[in-house]
């Protein structure tokens, strides 16, 4: 089977700012001196990783082992500082849902408004409002503007939209843990569908249990490292016999 996701070598830095700045102001002024004082941070060191079409790969990690850095990576959000990342196929990163909405403007409006970002007809979007907002749970609130929103009412919407045409490649942020137990089911029931036609799923989730029911393979990140890679029961045993 072929590859949907080679990433080869990759190493990702980060220049930090040293020192505390407390205003623009500030900032300018020492930038235009070239004063800035930069920290050199590692967030990915040579990794490396084959995902097959059709696969569902779990990463798992404390924060800040880079986890979200390499699903950022894998979705084109961030290049590499040095390896390469490909992807073979059409990419739904679900990635900080929502960050796209405009909060003035009502959901109905951030709907079509997204629609046309990703690149969806405002025909389609018509046909498939009803569904968005069915999912979304959001029935109630149509009309009223994304700043009245809750994050969780966000980022389902969010979630909504961002799953509503299956993509080759699903990328799974930790959007599980959005809404209460009854919609994480039914995010969960969508992403298995998904998975079920073939889609390819690289997920990110800090519930363990959701790892070990949905991955056929998981890699454990630590510190930018990559600790092991194989079968879901055999690493999330040895993950948490570390963690406990």
């Amino acid at each position: 089977m072929a590859n949907a996701i080679e990433i080869n070598d990759v190493t990702m830095k980060f220049n930090m700012c040293r020192e505390r700045i407390d205003n623009m102001k500030e900032y300018l002024v020492k930038f235009l001196k070239k004063q800035l004082m930069y920290e050199e941070f590692t967030a990915l060191e040579h990794v490396s990783v084959k995902i097959k079409a059709g696969e569902v790969f779990g990463i798992v990690g404390l924060n800040g082992s880079g986890k979200s850095t390499l699903l950022k990576l894998v979705s084109g959000i961030l290049k590499p500082t040095t390896g390469t990342v490909r992807t073979m196929g059409t990419i739904s990163p679900l990635i900080e849902l929502g960050a796209g909405f405009d909060m003035e403007m009502t959901a109905r409006e951030n709907i079509f408004m997204n629609g046309s970002v990703l690149g969806y007809s405002r025909e389609f979007m018509k046909e498939k409002f009803d569904e968005i907002i069915e999912f979304a749970e959001l029935q109630d609130f149509v009309e009223a503007p994304l700043k009245n929103f809750s994050s969780g009412m966000v980022a389902r919407l969010g979630f909504s939209i961002a799953t509503l045409v299956k993509p080759e490649i699903l990328i799974v942020d930790e959007i599980l843990a959005v809404g209460d137990f009854l919609f994480q089911q039914k995010c969960e029931k969508r992403i298995q569908e998904m998975m079920s036609g073939g889609t390819t799923v690289l997920i990110v989730s800090h519930s363990i249990e959701q790892i070990e029911r949905l991955c056929n393979r998981v890699m454990w990140l630590e510190k930018g490292h990559v600790k092991m890679i194989g079968e879901t029961e055999e690493v999330c045993v040895a993950y948490k016999g570390n963690v406990r």
